[in-house]
This record gives C-alpha cells, structure tokens and sequence, in this order.
C-alpha cells in the first residue's frame, strides 16, 4: 500500500474512533440530563460503596455572613467584567475564620499544624451528630456535655475511629438574623458549644479527631477564656464551624467531606463541606 494510502487509513480510523467517543459522551450527557430534568437522582460511581445521596453542609458566603466581631469579614471586588474584559474575574479579601470554616490546630496554638498540613485521611471521616436542639431552645447557653456523648454512644455504639464529632443545635437556622449571634445588652453572645468536659473525653476515651459546631465558634458564646479551644486544638485536632444542614443527616453512618483549603501557614478558612449519607 501506498504511503499516502496508509497515512489515509490511520487519519479515517482515528476520525472514526473519535466520533464513537463523541457519540458516547452525547448519549451520557442526554440520560443524565433526561435524569435530573425528571427529578431523579442517580447515584455517582463515588456513591456506590453505600451512599445514595449527597448533602451540603456548607452555608453560602457572601459580606453580610454573621461573624464572631460583628463585623464583615469578605468581600468581593470585580477586576474583570463581561461588558469590559469579555470575562468575569472578582479579587477576594476574606478573614480566615468567615462563614463555615475550619479551625487548625495553628489556630490555638504557638507552632501547631496549620491548615495545608491537615492530613487528608482526616478530611474524609465519619460523622457523629449530636442533637441538642430541644435543650438549646430552652438555653441558648447550653453545652455539648459528657453526658450527651455517652446518650449517643448508648444509641449508637463506639464512635468511630478518626471521627467528627458534630453538634446540632438547630442554630444554623438562625443564620439570616439576630439571633445567631445573640447579642445581650451588655455585648455578651449567647449560642451553644462543646463544654471543655466533652472534649477530654473524647480526646481520652475515643480517636476522634475533629468536632463541629452550627454556631459561630467551638466554646459556647459567653465563653470568656475559650478552654474548648484550648483543649482541642493543640493537641493536632481540629474544629469546623458554621455548619449548616445538621437536620438532614443522621446521627451515625454518613461519612464527612471536608473541602479544607490549603494555603501555606494558615490558621483555618472557609470550606465547602458536604456529606454522604
């Protein structure tokens, strides 16, 4: 056969092979399409080991986000636009601990790790979900106590190695007004957390390795010394707050997500985190 005979053959077969790709790609797309229009969820081969669904736990962020002091910690300022640049480019200045956010063990301590050097295998953990809600109603000031993590263990055996530990106190419905900060008149806030109890007991008597809060911060609002944070973070363990959707899962059984960022010698910052349940 010719030179040009073969080189015709070769360029026919490769434009063959890639208008079957082409093909294939366009009948997935179609059926997933035709799924989520029909409301359907499918399950992604990353679900397949058990999981059937995916929930966000992660609140949206924008300026307005309640913070710890009150004031705004994000921004947005447009470098780029549409009618301009023919693209959409915004610069970001966001306070390391705005919106739901990590805590690393920098954060609390002299020479802790830092957020880029969490371990992976502690970003994708199992969840254990303390509800608190009813007592929180009653006092905002109420804490996550030994005695609720030995009711949980009671109901739902050993917490799991590498566990987050995750308290829902219904705050995070609260996040649109006052009341998730709640302010009192003398600038105190009130909104619960980890009793400083709760949490040597679970760095002495389980491996669980991080704790999450639907509240602004680890210790309970009118905490003045911040011993939870003390106590956990610098022992390499580390905190997520703001959580949001702690209704949605259950108590035991979904595994957590945890979307940390990776800047060098960071102390936290916000993350998107989702469970599979």
């Amino acid at each position: 056969m010719c030179d040009i005979c073969v080189m015709n053959a070769v360029k026919q077969k490769m434009l063959s092979r890639r208008d079957f790709f082409k093909s294939s790609a366009a009948v997935g797309a179609a059926a997933t399409a035709a799924a989520t229009g029909s409301g359907l969820l499918t399950s992604s081969p990353a679900l397949a080991g058990g999981h059937g669904s995916v929930m966000d736990m992660t609140h949206e962020l924008h300026e307005d986000f309640p913070t710890y002091f009150g004031e705004s910690q994000f921004s947005m300022t447009s470098k780029f636009n549409w009618d301009e640049h023919k693209f959409n480019l915004f610069e970001l200045t966001v306070n390391e601990h705005t919106g739901t956010h990590i805590d690393a063990p920098l954060h609390f301590s002299e020479d802790g790790m830092s957020v880029a050097e969490i371990p992976v295998s502690s970003l994708v953990v199992p969840l254990c979900v303390i509800d608190i809600k009813a007592r929180a109603a009653e006092d905002a000031d109420t804490q996550v106590t030994p005695e609720d993590l030995k009711q949980w263990i009671a109901d739902n055996g050993d917490i799991p190695e590498n566990a987050c530990v995750a308290m829902n106190s219904g705050w995070s419905d609260k996040v649109g007004g006052d009341g998730f900060r709640n302010v009192d008149a003398d600038g105190a806030q009130h909104y619960p957390g980890f009793h400083v109890d709760a949490v040597s007991m679970l760095m002495e008597e389980t491996g669980a390795m991080s704790i999450g809060v639907d509240t602004l911060s680890l210790d309970h609002g009118i905490s003045a010394d911040f011993a939870t944070h003390y106590a956990w973070l610098p022992t390499g363990r580390f905190g997520i707050e703001n959580l949001a959707n702690l209704d949605s899962v259950p108590a035991s059984g979904a595994t957590l997500v945890i979307g940390a960022p990776k800047h060098r010698g960071g102390t936290g910052g916000p993350a998107r985190i989702f469970a599979m349940v």
